[in-house]
């Protein structure tokens, strides 16, 4: 997948985010999931976590320009907002450990109500670029919009 161009950006929906379901293998000594090359649609550049979140706090509130996310709720759970700026969003709660949340460019995301305990696995396509970041709502709906 790689990138995106600006005119993707523009036009990618609520429609393009999936659940992707992870490979269980079930054991009486416990599961275990694996995310492999091919698990999910790009290579991973960044690996980061999100853990000892306030339950009245959010994270994220921002969309990318060309980075990919996979979110995996490793414990507990949290909502996960969406919106493509053109209706009315979306709200996904993530909560079982074997299914994970892709999230493409062009997508505003915020991430609430996180249980106690709770752990966000996230597997990025890009490095961190403060330049790949849409912070402003206003702005990014314009741009979704022009």
């Amino acid at each position: 997948m790689g990138g995106i161009d600006q005119h993707n950006l523009k036009t990618t929906t609520l429609e393009d985010i999936n659940l992707i379901e992870l490979p269980k293998i079930q054991d009486p000594r416990g599961n275990l999931s694996v995310i492999e090359n091919g698990t999910i649609p790009f290579s991973i550049n960044r690996v980061y976590y999100l853990y000892d979140v306030p339950s009245d706090a959010y994270r994220g509130g921002h969309a990318h320009k060309k980075l990919f996310q996979f979110l995996v709720p490793l414990s507990g759970s949290f909502d996960v907002v969406l919106k493509d700026g053109f209706g009315q969003g979306k709200i996904i709660t993530l909560n079982k450990p074997n299914k994970g949340l892709l999230i493409v460019p062009g997508i505003w995301r915020e991430l609430t109500n996180f249980s106690s305990g709770s752990v966000c696995l996230v597997l990025a396509s890009e490095m961190f670029d403060e330049e790949d970041y849409i912070r402003d709502f206003a702005k990014f709906k314009s741009i979704k919009n022009s």
